[in-house]
């Protein structure tokens, strides 16, 4: 909103409020159709890496766009993380984009998501991220540049076929972490609420308890607003249990 706005000091100051939350990351995504999401990465990476207390921490580029991305990189000093590349388009195009990832000196999320779609069952989760996994290393991408994205999809539609996608993602993560040595895990948590945005309550009490349960099943990092995480022990314990259930 601020950004639509042209509002970029302000912006600038919603990344530092992340830092002061407690994120070890800062995740930066444009992709809005009022946007022109190449021009204003630019701007923001230029405007965030002249402050100290930003620029300490590592950038995750954020976009469905290969063209904002290769703009955000190079845009970023250190060593930052670019969020996504997947198989959708088939392999030559995932390892095209993988090699200048690499080359530019940044980790990289591959989503599990693949030429017949994106992934919702276990296996597919599975099998998708070690597809990845095995051509990414045969093209001498270190595996430890590697962070798996096995889709966190919304659960709470009515539509009994998603019931299982929250119990899907987590037990994915402990199978690709055992499948792809080295390689490290994440989600855009928040995405399992998504059916009951208005309600901040439920919200915020469903990312945090799905958090807490992914982190100890092997997830290593996630998409989440810092300041809205409440702490497990202290939900209110009918909510912690209907949540649960």
């Amino acid at each position: 909103k601020l950004i639509r706005e042209k509002k970029f000091a302000e912006a600038v100051e919603v990344a530092r409020q992340q830092i002061q939350s407690g994120a070890n990351i800062i995740d930066i995504g444009f992709d809005d159709g009022m946007l022109d999401a190449v021009a204003c990465m630019k701007t923001f990476l230029n405007l965030i890496g002249t402050e100290p207390d930003i620029s300490t921490i590592p950038f995750m580029l954020d976009s469905s766009n290969w063209e904002v991305l290769l703009e955000g990189m190079k845009c970023v000093q250190g060593k930052g993380i670019v969020n996504s590349i997947t198989l959708k388009d088939g392999e030559e195009k995932f390892l095209q984009q993988a090699r200048t990832v690499n080359r530019l000196g940044f980790a990289m999320v591959v989503m599990a998501f693949d030429e017949k779609g994106q992934a919702a069952d276990l296996s597919e989760k599975v099998r998708i991220c070690k597809r990845a996994y095995e051509l990414l290393i045969m093209n001498g991408i270190p595996p430890e540049d590697i962070i798996f994205d096995p889709n966190v999809l919304a659960i709470g539609t009515g539509i009994d076929d998603h019931n299982p996608y929250g119990i899907n993602f987590i037990n994915s993560l402990a199978q690709i972490k055992a499948a792809c040595p080295y390689a490290q895990t994440s989600g855009g948590i928040s995405n399992i609420s998504f059916s009951f945005r208005g309600n901040n309550v439920v919200r915020s009490a469903m990312n945090s308890i799905f958090l807490y349960h992914a982190i100890k099943s092997g997830l290593d990092m996630g998409i989440v607003n810092a300041g809205m995480i409440e702490i497990y022990a202290k939900i209110e314990p009918e909510l912690l249990k209907r949540i649960e259930d």
